[in-house]
């Protein structure tokens, strides 16, 4: 049973922000994938919720903005990423990494939104989005703010948007894909229906030899409690040929990974995934981007 004390239907962005900051009990809920299965086991109850879910004509969708900045509406269903041709044509990473969660019927009901808002590291899109350096916008009834993907995860499960806040859009520069090639890399017991017991996104710029790693961003989720990027593993193979980076990226990215211990998997576990995911990926995004290997 849900236990669900009272729902109220916004009709516009703008009054979603007003509902929650007028009952301090008030959550947002979308899709409703992660919401209503925590509710299902007792949390957050009586739930006091603000339904978003049909404001599908301000938050859903993706587009491409003159400066070439992708911009997605965080209502869009993991589907509708993965197939958007403009995410395929700019972003495709993300795409593969939203064709990951849960099952089809999970795909087309739950939100690139929620993914984030849950601020779970096991999140699919959480690592590629952390790699591609999204800008996530909120807004409140104080208007509105940017806050980088760097500085949203507060810890496990929590973020730094307020509870007022509402999810507005994602946003990638151009700046931040341009020129890189990628890989996303989720491993789980199961090829479906599993909770990522570790992610590994890779994005790889190559330098005109197609040989040499320009830019390399390496990205992980589960691996900490938060998403995290490896940034001494980073700075470690730039200007590296593609062969000898893959050969010390993996040593390199656990060397800055804290991964813990849980039914799951244990901990010496995955920093074994970690070592072999990191070097995996990155050549596969490289080889995406022309390298021969």
């Amino acid at each position: 049973m849900y236990d669900i004390e009272s729902l109220y239907e916004a009709q516009s962005v703008d009054d979603a922000a007003r509902a929650l900051a007028e009952d301090p009990l008030a959550v947002i809920i979308a899709g409703g994938t992660d919401v209503l299965v925590k509710l299902r086991e007792g949390k957050g109850t009586p739930a006091h919720l603000v339904s978003i879910h049909e404001l599908g004509g301000e938050l859903a969708g993706v587009s491409l903005a003159e400066d070439g900045t992708v911009e997605i509406g965080p209502l869009t269903v993991f589907h509708d990423v993965t197939v958007s041709p403009i995410i395929q044509g700019t972003v495709p990473t993300l795409g593969e990494a939203c064709d990951t969660p849960g099952g089809p019927q999970l795909r087309t009901s739950g939100t690139i939104g929620g993914n984030v808002c849950t601020a779970a590291t096991s999140a699919d899109s959480a690592s590629t989005l952390f790699a591609y350096g999204a800008l996530l916008d909120v807004r409140s009834v104080r208007g509105e703010r940017t806050i980088p993907i760097e500085e949203w995860y507060a810890g496990p499960g929590r973020s730094h948007k307020e509870r007022d806040e509402v999810l507005v859009k994602i946003r990638i520069p151009r700046e931040r894909y341009e020129g890189f090639t990628g890989h996303y890399f989720k491993y789980g017991k199961r090829r479906a229906l599993e909770i990522t017991t570790m992610g590994c996104c890779c994005l790889v710029k190559l330098a005109a030899d197609a040989s040499t790693i320009e830019d390399i961003r390496l990205a992980f989720g589960v691996a900490g409690p938060t998403p995290m990027r490896a940034l001494a593993a980073e700075d470690a193979v730039r200007g590296m040929g593609v062969a000898e980076a893959a050969e010390k990226i993996g040593e390199l990215a656990a060397a800055c990974t804290n991964p813990r211990d849980s039914w799951r998997a244990s901990k010496e576990f995955r920093l074994q995934l970690i070592k072999e995911m990191s070097k995996r990926s990155l050549i596969e995004a490289a080889r995406r981007g022309g390298a021969r290997l």
